[in-house]
């Protein structure tokens, strides 16, 4: 029985070109190397709306893919995500083309101070009448990291140490500094704010030493809806505590449904609801009036991907150099650790494939690592109301293998089905991002850990 809950749906985009399909900017109706144009942007946020998309998901990296032959020279060839502007600039502009359209900003913690980077928070969150969300990640490319002065990447669990009183300083910046009525805007008294009302946060940690005040006044969400996408147990205990929404990347539904059950298991044991954290996969779907269209279509899409581009993708996001291997070497004779984890992955996802090198760039290819779903509006629908129902996620990142099309088909033909079907809305809910997603108040709510940092409202004093 298919399930009836609600779909969740984020358009998956990044300020580059091509993003996770390799080579189909070369496609003659690709239009991502228009990625530095604002048309490019501002079409794409009102395609969006138009079929009631929950949000655009935009990615980002600080550094290159050079892992692959030891340097960034296929992934400069392949424009595999380099060139790549900065995310956060496409926002306003999208946002002033749009009503209800929610921006999932992706900004590394590991390249700024926190002090700066709340006071973007704030700007964007009003800009938009919140409607920001932030995608907290701390990086993996190595070339990051030295670009910044750092000699090499911190250690992973370190990492997220650090997060963790990164985001202290920023709940208190952001939470705690401005009680919600500090703002008087009182014209006869000639006094905008009341500096009783506004306090300094005083922080002494390990990393970060911050005294003083938030620069900007309360935004409508303060705290902007909370993305993270950590994979490693450190990365979901982080989750668990921290995040609203989670994304994932599984290629198969019995992975999924083990990542899915572990998170809200963790979200239990940190005293949160397991359901107040939304949980979106990596997916990518290819849609045609029929199933046999629709087939034709993805035909046509494979046989634009960049071998050289997709090789470039996967080193970099494991760290290991897939060009030292044959593309018909096969991935359970290559003695790592790294690659057995990645042969378990795909095993699974596919146990009947033979997973050669050749067969892993093909499979990220198109998407990247999540799964691909080829079909009919009729045939989509199914296989999405199938993964909800098997595996508990709330929805999906759809990753495109030509833009803006693949977002077109999906409004087109995809979101009339799932709406005929009643899981998926005809009508943007009123609010702010984290109202329309959890049908919830504006701000974080306890026992959200950001909570716990919000300056209580003192009684009303007077001021001269």
């Amino acid at each position: 029985m298919p399930s009836q809950r609600e779909i969740r749906l984020n358009a998956f985009d990044m300020n580059c070109v091509g993003h996770q399909s390799p080579g189909l900017w070369a496609h003659p109706r690709d239009r991502s190397w228009q990625y530095k144009d604002l048309e490019y942007w501002v079409d794409l946020a009102r395609l969006l709306e138009r079929g009631k998309f929950d949000g655009l998901f935009i990615a980002d990296v600080l550094g290159v893919y050079d892992v692959l032959n030891g340097n960034g020279d296929a992934a400069i060839r392949q424009a595999t995500q380099v060139p790549v502007n900065d995310p956060l600039a496409l926002i306003t502009p999208m946002a002033l083309v749009t009503e209800h359209l929610g921006f999932g900003l992706t900004a590394s913690l590991s390249f700024e101070h926190p002090y700066p980077f709340a006071r973007r928070l704030s700007t964007l969150d009003h800009l938009t009448k919140g409607r920001i969300g932030w995608n907290i990640v701390t990086s993996y490319l190595e070339s990051g990291a030295r670009n910044i002065g750092h000699k090499a990447q911190t250690d992973h669990d370190s990492r997220y140490d650090y997060a963790d009183e990164y985001l202290q300083v920023v709940y208190k910046l952001l939470e705690g500094s401005w009680e919600q009525d500090a703002v008087l805007r009182d014209r006869e008294r000639r006094i905008f704010s009341d500096p009783r009302k506004i306090h300094p946060i005083n922080h002494q940690g390990t990393f970060f030493n911050v005294p003083g005040i938030h620069l900007c006044e309360p935004s409508p969400q303060r705290t902007p809806v909370l993305y993270q996408a950590g994979a490693s147990s450190r990365g979901k205990q982080f989750a668990a505590e921290h995040a609203e929404c989670v994304f994932v990347a599984s290629p198969s539904k019995v992975l999924l449904k083990k990542t899915v059950a572990d998170i809200r298991r963790r979200a239990v044991e940190a005293g949160r609801d397991p359901y107040s954290i939304k949980i979106f996969n990596l997916q990518t779907v290819i849609v045609g009036e029929t199933d046999l269209a629709a087939q034709a279509k993805w035909k046509e899409y494979t046989s634009w991907v960049s071998y050289e581009g997709a090789l470039a993708l996967v080193s970099g996001w494991t760290g290991i150099d897939f060009g030292q291997y044959q593309p018909d070497q096969v991935l359970k004779y290559i003695h790592t650790n790294a690659i057995q984890s990645a042969v378990e992955t795909f095993s699974t996802a596919d146990p009947d494939r033979q997973w050669t090198v050749q067969a892993l760039a093909d499979w990220v290819g198109i998407g990247g690592f999540g799964p691909l779903i080829v079909g009919s509006a009729e045939t989509v629908a199914d296989e999405l109301q199938g993964w909800i129902e098997d595996t508990d996620v709330d929805g999906f990142n759809f990753a495109y293998a030509i833009t803006h099309e693949t977002f077109e088909d999906v409004v087109e033909l995809l979101i009339p089905e799932l709406q005929k079907r009643g899981v998926y809305k005809k009508e943007y809910a009123q609010g702010t991002l984290r109202e329309k997603l959890f049908a919830a108040g504006p701000q974080l709510q306890a026992p959200h850990p950001g909570a716990g940092y919000r300056v209580k409202t003192s009684t009303p004093q007077e001021v001269s």
